[in-house]
């Protein structure tokens, strides 16, 4: 054999290679996986690594990315930092968010916190209409009588006035452009990476569900568009180079039929959006919606609870960990109404969102600002979190930010490591995703990468969902290389510790992974 190789085209060596760790992988019963290191599949992008959180008290996790959401924000009055909760909390106007009235404090402060973390950042624009007037609290705002002029003032996207500071608190109206002006103006010198972006409002298909004291009706497929250029050509025109992300739909409901809006007739809400967006764009002459923006919850149900609980029984933790599968695998089928209502058909969510962008909008970017998969005090939970993170980068998804769910979440927390500090000291995953053959996508995650500036390295994040250990065998393709150092997170401890896990045996690499857990590999 050694002659034949000595007289081989090296690209049919590397074809021969793989062939001859096969039979020696029949032989000891693993797994072949894959890597073509000559082959990237793409940039990975820097800001799929978010949090909803807004205190950045976790800085060993080294988040990208940050948003200010949620449905506080919807009736934000940024003049005295007033909110309402809506039917999350007895539909009361308060001082939550913040007792301080110094206008634009609140997301003054958040914004202040992401640039100290040189992290972008996502600040939510109210677009329903009407603003929070007062934090007077004492329960539902419908107890006053004619509350939508007493208790709230009218949100506009542009002044087409003069802008001051402080704004001026004694007129009935708030104006988002004077806003989003005062707040580029507070951080003028911003270190690459680390912009200042703006969110449509937050799930506006259930305005009339979560607001119904501010929007009583059902949002129409027209209405949302009309306020998304309205807004955008507001925002656009203070912070020209600024991105807008929209609609901030809460999920499959939304995607579809807008939450069964009125006017929809049949028709696609996303294809509508974005369709309508393009025509936006042709008709202002420039770009106005930049982002599709996404929220995604899975509906999937682990002996009978939702596995975005914390729970994490066993029926649980294995529908937890399969689904996210429904992100990418065009072949995988999970047990929800959502699957249900498609005549049990893939959601495959993200080639079918980047679909419709192909087809109605190309050029938009895709974002979930906000996500959930559970068990964040469980070892699922973090190889779900691995998998979401792995499947993000390696898909092309532009920006994603967790939404914690309180409580104990050090094993999500951990996950986040396995991409931005799995040694402790911010060794990374890196920037530019690489072809991976993966053939049992059922136990195994397995997502590659390499840096397009900086460490001559491969970092691989492997995770094992089979309560089995797994045996694989791994080809390199493209590149000569040496096993550097090895990671593992199993449930012992929401930590990565050092490990041996992948062993050499002459030209070939040998990895026993441990069960249920998240392992990452680094290849000189």
């Amino acid at each position: 054999m050694s002659e034949i190789n000595k007289r081989v085209h090296p690209i049919m060596g590397f074809m021969l290679a793989p062939l001859l760790l096969t039979l020696a992988c029949r032989q000891r019963d693993e797994i072949l996986i894959k890597v073509n290191a000559g082959s990237p599949v793409g940039e990975i992008s820097p800001y799929v690594y978010g949090s909803n959180e807004s205190n950045w008290a976790k800085p060993e996790r080294h988040l990208t990315f940050g948003r200010q959401g949620g449905n506080r924000m919807t009736a934000y009055n940024w003049e005295n930092n007033a909110s309402n909760a809506g039917n999350d909390y007895k539909n009361q106007s308060d001082d939550y968010l913040m007792k301080e009235d110094t206008p634009g404090e609140f997301p003054r402060k958040a914004v202040a916190e992401a640039q100290a973390a040189n992290a972008a950042f996502l600040v939510t624009i109210p677009m329903a209409g009407y603003v929070s007037a007062d934090k007077f609290a004492g329960g539902d705002v419908n107890q006053t009588p004619d509350y939508i002029h007493k208790r709230f003032k009218v949100s506009v996207p542009k002044k087409n006035a003069p802008f001051v500071y402080p704004p001026d608190v004694h007129d009935d109206f708030v104006y988002q452009d004077e806003f989003v002006s005062w707040l580029e103006k507070k951080f003028p010198n911003r270190q690459p990476g680390a912009d200042i972006w703006y969110s449509l409002d937050n799930e506006p298909d259930l305005w009339s569900g979560t607001h119904s004291r501010i929007h009583p009706k059902p949002a129409t497929y027209e209405e949302i568009v009309d306020k998304t250029v309205a807004m955008c050509k507001a925002l656009k025109s203070v912070a020209p180079k600024t991105l807008t992300f929209g609609p901030a739909s809460y999920g499959w409901g939304g995607y579809v039929t807008f939450q069964g809006a009125p006017d929809g007739n049949g028709r696609d809400f996303l294809e509508f959006y974005l369709s309508s967006m393009k025509e936006a764009e042709r008709e202002n002459g420039k770009r106005l919606l930049d982002v599709l923006d996404l929220h995604w919850y899975p509906e999937v149900y682990g002996d009978s609870k939702r596995i975005t609980e914390q729970l994490s029984s066993p029926g649980i933790a294995h529908a937890r960990m399969q689904a996210t599968r429904s992100l990418w695998d065009p072949s995988f089928v999970e047990e929800s109404w959502i699957t249900k209502s498609m005549g049990n058909k893939p959601i495959d969510l993200l080639h079918r969102m980047k679909d419709k962008i192909a087809k109605n909008y190309p050029g938009t970017k895709l974002a979930f600002t906000e996500y959930q998969y559970g068990g964040g005090n469980d070892i699922s939970g973090a190889i779900a979190q691995a998998d979401t993170l792995g499947i993000f980068g390696r898909e092309g998804v532009f920006a994603a930010a967790l939404w914690p769910l309180g409580g104990d979440a050090s094993f999500v927390d951990a996950a986040f490591n396995a991409f931005r500090n799995y040694d402790g000291a911010g060794a990374q995953f890196g920037d530019q995703a690489i072809e991976v053959v993966n053939p049992d996508p059922t136990h195994l995650g397995i997502y590659a990468s390499k840096f397009s500036k900086g460490p001559d390295k491969i970092v691989l994040v492997i995770t094992n969902q089979s309560s089995q250990p797994k045996a694989c065998a791994l080809a390199i393709g493209g590149l000569k290389t040496t096993t550097e150092r090895q990671f593992t997170l199993t449930s012992a401890q929401p930590k990565f510790l050092p490990n041996t896990f992948a062993e050499r045996s002459g030209n070939s690499l040998h990895l026993t992974i441990a069960p249920m857990s998240v392992n990452v590999l680094e290849l000189k």
